[in-house]
């Protein structure tokens, strides 16, 4: 199989699909890898290194696309990608399709293969290809929402874990699974006054013994997301339902509430943010204000480290690039439920039931879209 790997366009985006030990292994099992010129550079990749890994380098995008029979990226492909694929080719990345109308109906038109990275799980019912970027998002948002709170960024001026006779912050994390984990990891050690937020009564339990005293874990209620976050110097927002659009549980209402320049890290942005005033921004312009609360909606807050990010990423793809080079889209995805569950759009149907039910489209069954592409290809061969 040829397998591309274009340049990330999307704003201050640096990761890239695959670093060249990726290649090597891609190399080593027989295939042929592309890549575009100067897509590594951004993680201090040249295109040397590439070459010495066995992938051979095109000039751009549209020689990628237009060659590979697989794409792997980072992102969600950019409208002028999205022109690009072509009906049967894979596109193997983050796809975030729920709250995005209009990737979806182009990936829909293009009639291409696409598997976000997102909704592939495990054997456990994890989400081994979107955590690794969560634990990152999870420790950057303590980051950022520290900055936020500096009174140069229109915070109220407080330092996270104050200092001896000063009290810290308060720091509320809303949804408890990995980006919650790892953001409480962080702004507990930097001495934050840590609650953590969630309704999974074993993630509770959990929480409560990872973190005994030093941070709070509560069983999160209308009436308890509110006074925390109302009691909040800093809220970061991890709620996640894997393919759907996050919930709105922070609101206008809360908002307005909440006290002056306190500060929202809503790491959920991806897949429609879970504040009300949320909406998306890049690492050029990444806060805004709503009634004097400092919004951070950056949707690839990795991609400011990205290559830590990147590394992370590749680890965690590499196996799943290699299934689906070697024994091609169908056979790879027919024999691991899982990776089946990362399958969006196919042949033009939508085969994500979430992504369907949130932006009102017919669903079709993964399995039964693979039966009907595999019918089709035989009748074909057949008339051939």
């Amino acid at each position: 199989m040829l397998i591309g790997v274009p340049k990330e366009i999307k704003n201050h985006e640096y990761r890239v699909g695959m670093v060249p030990a990726s290649v090597r292994e891609l190399i080593h099992n027989g295939h042929k890898v592309i890549v575009e010129m100067n897509a590594g550079i951004g993680i201090g990749f040249t295109d040397e290194d590439y070459i010495s890994a066995g992938a051979a380098i095109e000039k751009d995008a549209q020689s990628i696309f237009a060659k590979a029979d697989m794409i792997v990226k980072v992102k969600e492909p950019q409208a002028v990608e999205r022109a690009m694929l072509r009906e049967g080719q894979i596109l193997f990345t983050y796809l975030h399709l729920a709250p995005d109308l209009a990737q979806t109906q182009d990936l829909i038109d293009s009639k291409a293969v696409c598997i976000a990275y997102e909704t592939v799980t495990d054997a456990n019912g994890g989400l081994p290809l979107l955590a690794p970027m969560s634990e990152v998002a999870g420790r950057m948002a303590i980051q950022a929402g520290a900055q936020a709170l500096e009174k140069s960024n229109q915070g109220c001026g407080m330092l996270l874990g104050g200092v001896p006779g000063v009290e810290p912050a308060k720091v509320v994390v809303v949804g408890g699974g990995m980006v919650g984990n790892n953001a409480a990891q962080m702004a507990v050690g930097l001495g934050a006054d840590v609650t953590i937020l969630d309704r999974n009564i074993d993630t509770l339990r959990n929480l409560n013994i990872q973190f005994a005293n030093s941070a709070k874990a509560l069983y999160s209620t209308a009436a308890t997301l509110e006074k925390e976050v109302l009691a909040a110097d800093l809220v970061i927002g991890g709620v996640l339902i894997p393919g759907a659009a996050a919930p709105k549980l922070i609101t206008k209402e809360h908002i307005a509430k909440m006290k002056p320049g306190s500060a929202i890290v809503d790491v959920a942005i991806d897949q429609g943010g879970c504040v009300e005033t949320s909406y998306a921004t890049t690492h050029q312009e990444p806060t805004y204000i709503v009634d004097e609360v400092v919004h951070y909606c950056v949707a690839n807050m990795p991609g400011a480290v990205p290559r830590t990010s990147t590394f992370a990423l590749n680890n965690a793809t590499l196996p799943y690039i290699i299934k689906l080079a070697n024994e091609g889209y169908q056979s790879a995805l027919n024999s691991d439920k899982g990776f089946l569950g990362g399958l969006n759009v196919i042949n033009g149907k939508v085969t994500c039931e979430s992504v369907a039910e949130a932006l009102n489209m017919e669903y079709v069954a993964p399995e039964i879209a693979l039966a009907q592409e595999l019918d089709y290809a035989k009748s074909e061969a057949a008339v051939a």
